[in-house]
């Protein structure tokens, strides 16, 4: 029997993971309003369920390949709090029922927790204290930090991937699927932390989505998912990517699936200060001194 190739494994794969953060909430408005209401149950406002209408149709051109297919399905996953399934229903009033193969609501990845109740004052102080503490390891009194979305996260990204391998999601592969993620900011940001293996301090620099924007994670011609093959540098570098990080998307788009950034030559420079070039001298420890 052979052995499926490359070519074959993408087939299954989705053709493009794309991330959503909500549309505009009360909560984005009026910060006192987590004083009194639940942060789950904030709702959006009547700009935000604009915003995540239009945004459904802009995700569903991008699918479609501006119209020009139908060979397409989509499968949503969606945080559980209020604004985000609010605006998956504004989002899905651009597909057709036949065109959407599941929905799922997955609690790992809803927004991070702040504590309860969050009194303006408070809260404020607290997120001058996370600018100087660091914004991934701080953890809210009462709640999370970004550190711990991020295990949750990771854990929702392992899931993914077997609902994958395993087809629960029913993709047919002559259609391409598209998986679309309904969720928060923070999420959808160290949810590309973990895809890319980016470290702390370059999570440090990303900037938040707006309400309504997407990332779009496509898949390359040879099986790596990479953001450069639908968006552009200039988009990326507004979004706080490096020149390194930019360098990385470039190479996934044209990189055989499984290879890893670990390979790209700016890569561990991250970590070491610099590296000797090879030598003879490697090979010293092995010399029998008489």
């Amino acid at each position: 029997m052979t052995k499926p190739g490359v070519t074959d494994q993408i087939k299954f794969l989705p053709k493009r993971i794309i991330l959503v953060r909500h549309g505009e909430s009360e909560g984005n408005v009026d910060g006192s309003a987590y004083s009194t209401t639940p942060d789950y149950k904030i709702p959006l406002t009547k700009q935000g369920m604009e915003q995540a209408k239009l945004a459904g149709s802009q995700i569903r051109s991008v699918v479609s390949d501006s119209g020009s297919t139908n060979n397409w399905k989509v499968y949503f996953y969606v945080s559980p709090y209020a604004r985000s399934r609010s605006s998956l229903r504004e989002i899905g009033r651009s597909f057709p029922k036949k065109s959407v193969i599941g929905v799922r609501e997955e609690c790992r990845i809803r927004e991070q927790d702040f504590g309860n109740f969050q009194i303006t004052e408070r809260m404020k102080i607290i997120k001058e204290t996370r600018e100087r503490f660091g914004r991934f390891f701080y953890r809210m009194p009462e709640g999370e930090s970004a550190a711990d979305v991020y295990d949750r996260v990771s854990s929702f990204l392992e899931s993914l991937w077997r609902d994958i391998d395993m087809n629960r999601l029913n993709h047919d592969p002559s259609t391409d699927l598209n998986l679309i993620i309904v969720s928060h900011g923070l999420a959808s940001r160290v949810f590309l932390m973990k895809w890319f293996k980016w470290t702390v301090e370059q999570f440090e620099h990303l900037n938040n989505l707006n309400n309504c924007e997407f990332r779009i994670l496509q898949l390359g011609a040879k099986g790596e998912y990479s953001l450069a093959v639908y968006h552009s540098d200039e988009e990326m570098q507004k979004w706080g990517l490096s020149p390194e990080m930019i360098a990385d998307q470039q190479w996934r788009a044209n990189a055989t699936s499984g290879e890893g950034n670990e390979k790209c030559p700016w890569y561990l420079d991250v970590f070491f200060d610099g590296l000797g070039a090879d030598s003879d001298d490697d090979n010293d420890d092995e010399k029998v001194v008489l």
